[in-house]
């Protein structure tokens, strides 16, 4: 850092003079405005993928393709998932809540290199404007999979900067998940020892042991399309010499695994709202510690499941099957360890609250019919149809999503030193709930069915649950727009928020809020187990 802060004078010193200019924020070294400055980036991408999808679910209100083309109806699924999965979802939560309150949940003053954790916002601004680039220079077509030969050779859409903007993310999360390692390595507060962190900070451990070993698969998987594209060399191309096989599993190896970037970090969220407003200790604090970083390993070991039908030997098929299967344990030990934690807990229903248990309700869904899709002959009756839709967003809207605005809204009044309207909050919550339900649940039953998935017109049997589909589309919208709009108003009349308005544990709420530039004016020491909130109650009362 700038300046080596040497007595408790200095301290103060630096916690008063805090420049509010433009200039001071891009330049900024502080995890804090650097995690806000993710925030805006992440809600423009949100909303901005949000669109497209409700202008794909305002398509198949009609089994007519009566709204946009069939071109460009491809183009929309496409923009809609690269946008969402590589510039929301993947960088998320680390980027935001995760460089906010890693430090502050271990007692360190920042991140160890200040400097890569600005440059890493840069680069992904620097992606993310490739991906508007394309996006609003013709789009392209090609689905978020970018599946060769096709993305190499027939689609003539923005392949190559859509490619560029998700390999400079790609690096943009590297760099966030190297500062976590090293930062939880070497600079916890004294006392705080492993089986003391909170597991907020096991989650993004386990996140970022994934993202230094998978991503860089991912980023030479996209750069090698984009040499065969330009260059005509034959890696994935049958009629230039290559195999598209070879492209799916060097591609599903970074994106099953990928799924737990995204969901893991939620979990991590979820273990410390639910322990929070049951008023008890975690249940099997070690199991859940210990079951992130078993998720992290076992990811990478699934990756064939998505190519039951591609071509794989029916043996291999059969190792990927019992694989998926056991992946799913450590996440259901998570499951029922939160639910025990619940158990004759004094549960109050606070917005995170509510947000937290709306996500063990649709992570489940989810996990469950992931086992349908691990089931060989069930997987092949389903695959390419809306039963995988509902699934992956089961999971990654139902899980990633909640857990999110759950952190966001447990967190606000100490990122922001500010309450918001909690009444509405509660109603914004149980929107959000309903209207996913009303989305996804009836394209399960478009998938089982037979619907396939990326089609822009249907036979009319299925229009009942399109319509159903659109209408939860359309209430699920209002249930994100009312966070925005309300969060917004409190930065300017939401009441003042105390150091610690839940009465929780955890370092981060022995600062104030907002916290001060170097986040502890002295290091803090670290004497009790995580979670201690009966311990805690019996001294405040």
């Amino acid at each position: 850092m700038d300046t080596q802060v040497t007595n408790e004078h200095d301290r103060q010193e630096h916690y008063l003079n805090v420049d509010y200019g433009i200039r001071s924020w891009l330049l900024t070294r502080d995890h804090k405005r650097i995690a806000l400055l993710y925030l805006g980036s992440i809600t423009f991408m949100f909303f901005l993928g949000g669109i497209f999808a409700l202008v794909i679910r305002l398509e198949l209100l009609t089994p007519a393709g009566d709204i946009v083309g069939a071109d460009t109806y491809n183009k929309l699924f496409t923009m809609h998932g690269v946008i969402m999965i590589f510039f929301f979802l993947i960088p998320s939560i680390p980027a935001v809540l995760g460089n906010f309150l890693v430090p502050l949940m271990i007692g360190a003053r920042d991140l160890a290199f200040p400097r890569i954790n600005l440059a890493s916002w840069y680069i992904y601004s620097l992606g993310a404007l490739f991906g508007l680039w394309a996006v609003f220079t013709g789009g392209v077509d090609t689905g978020w999979t970018f599946y060769a030969p096709y993305s190499t050779t027939a689609s003539y859409t923005k392949v190559v900067p859509t490619i560029v903007g998700a390999f400079l993310v790609g690096f943009s999360s590297i760099f966030t998940g190297l500062n976590f390692i090293v930062t939880i390595h070497r600079m916890r507060a004294p006392g705080l020892t492993w089986f003391r962190l909170p597991l907020f900070i096991w989650a993004h451990y386990a996140t970022s042991v994934i993202i230094i070993l998978g991503t860089p698969v991912i980023a030479i998987t996209l750069g090698l399309v984009a040499v065969e594209r330009v260059f005509r060399i034959g890696i994935f191309d049958p009629a230039l010499g290559g195999d598209p096989i070879l492209f799916q599993h060097l591609f599903w190896f970074y994106s099953h695994p990928a799924v737990y970037i995204m969901i893991l970090p939620s979990m991590g969220i979820i273990s410390e709202v639910i322990t929070c407003f049951s008023r008890k200790r975690i249940f099997g604090y070690s199991f859940i510690a210990v079951s992130s970083l078993a998720i992290a390993l076992l990811g990478f070991l699934v990756w064939g499941h998505h190519m039951f039908v591609s071509g794989q030997s029916v043996y291999a098929a059969l190792i990927f099957s019992v694989l998926s299967f056991a992946v799913a344990i450590p996440s259901a030990v998570k499951v029922f360890n939160w639910t025990a934690t619940l158990y004759k807990g004094s549960i109050s229903f606070e917005a995170p609250m509510v947000y937290a248990l709306g996500f063990i309700g649709l992570f489940t869904i989810g996990g469950l019919t992931g086992l349908f899709l691990a089931a060989l002959g069930l997987d092949v009756h389903v695959h390419d149809t809306y039963f995988v839709v509902a699934h992956f967003h089961y999971i990654m809207v139902g899980g990633a999503i909640m857990g999110y605005l759950a952190g966001i809204h447990f967190w606000w009044p100490k990122i922001t030193g500010r309450l918001y309207p909690e009444t509405l909050a509660r109603i914004a919550a149980l929107i959000v709930f309903l209207g996913f339900n009303l989305t996804f649940f009836p394209q399960f039953v478009l998938g089982y069915l037979g619907m396939p998935r990326r089609y822009y017109v249907y036979p009319p049997e299925f229009q009942v649950l399109n319509v159903m589909s659109t209408a939860g589309a359309t209430i699920l919208g209002v249930g994100y727009l009312l966070p925005m709009l309300y969060l917004t108003w409190s930065l300017r009349w939401g009441a003042r928020a105390g150091a610690n308005p839940w009465r929780a544990t955890g370092l981060e709420w022995q600062t104030p809020s907002p916290p001060p530039t170097y986040n502890f004016a002295t290091t803090p020491l670290v004497t009790e187990e995580p979670y201690a909130y009966p311990l805690r109650e019996a001294r405040e009362y």
